[in-house]
């Protein structure tokens, strides 16, 4: 039987959750395939989203660039209960967009903040998601969070309309709610907003240029494997060493320490069999000035 293991870059379609796309995946894979995703996409969103499978879904917890790309959609003059377009919209009334502070208020939005997370989510409180709690009418103080805003651009605007529409890019840490920061651009520009339609363009190193349909998969599901990435494949920025010999090898599937040839700082590394095969996730201790590893993560051979 195929043995799945690597990443699949999927072009989530609107319409489904994020565990849909891995409930539908489960149906045309082996039965005991392991899978989990990174990042979660909202219904009301399509764009990547990078499915981990086998032993693919050990290094989630170690991939360290999570950085978002996002292409949303505000429309301005109305707010929604749930800050984007699946929600019970309210129009404010207010609608005049100065367009002569529109770049200035963007740009007063990147950098480190703190957000406040939106009732609709899937955030835990109390033993129940916050979304639960909003469907039965209950709101509850949130907590801020900390995130961080790298780039916001506007792209294009369309003011003839009744309710203007922005059209941006945000480019944003893990954790980010791109319907909250419309919501809070919305307050700020006087007018209200709520988040219209958002597509993910990056989530990390994967690209939506590189991924590809859903469908395509689910109709063909023999190209499943040519299309998956190595299970190492977003450690990119974590050095590599080889092992030079099976004595290593065994030590290392055996979780035991032992000293490295490579001058490398204190951190994690990835650790490659005789063969070159991805054995293991380490960390690098440097004790009397002898550098060592400590396998973290081990992986089974092949």
């Amino acid at each position: 039987m195929i043995k799945l293991e690597g990443f699949l870059n999927i072009d989530k379609p609107k319409g489904i959750t994020s565990f849909d796309v891995i409930r539908k995946l489960r149906k045309i894979c082996p039965g005991k395939t392991k899978m989990g995703h990174l990042g979660t996409l909202d219904p009301i969103a399509r764009g990547v989203l990078p499915i981990a499978m086998g032993k693919a879904t050990k290094v989630i917890e170690y991939i360290r660039d999570e950085k978002k790309v996002y292409i949303a959609e505000l429309i301005l003059g109305a707010v929604s209960d749930t800050e984007d377009s699946s929600g019970n919209i309210t129009y404010t009334g207010s609608s005049v967009l100065k367009e002569n502070d529109l770049l200035d208020i963007l740009d007063s939005f990147t950098g480190t903040r703190e957000q406040i997370p939106p009732m609709y989510s899937a955030i835990h409180h109390e033993g129940k998601r916050l979304y639960e709690l909003a469907r039965q009418g209950v709101s509850v103080e949130r907590t801020p969070r900390k995130i961080e805003i790298f780039s916001l651009k506007l792209l294009s605007k369309n003011t003839d309309d009744d309710l203007p529409r922005l059209i941006i890019e945000v480019s944003c840490s893990k954790g980010t709610y791109v319907r909250s920061l419309c919501r809070d651009i919305g307050e700020k520009l006087g007018t209200g907003a709520y988040m219209s339609g958002l597509i993910r363009k990056k989530s990390g190193i994967f690209e939506i240029e590189d991924s590809c349909k859903l469908e395509e998969i689910l109709d063909n599901p023999a190209k499943i494997e040519s299309l998956l990435y190595p299970a190492d494949f977003p450690l990119q920025e974590m050095p590599g060493i080889k092992l030079d010999s099976f004595d290593e090898e065994s030590m290392v599937i055996n979780g035991r320490e032992l000293r490295c040839k490579e001058n490398l700082s204190p951190g994690r590394v990835r650790i490659y069999s005789t063969h070159d095969y991805f054995l293991a996730i380490g960390e690098i201790n440097i004790k009397n000035g002898i550098t060592f590893v400590q396998p973290k993560k081990v992986f089974k051979l092949n």
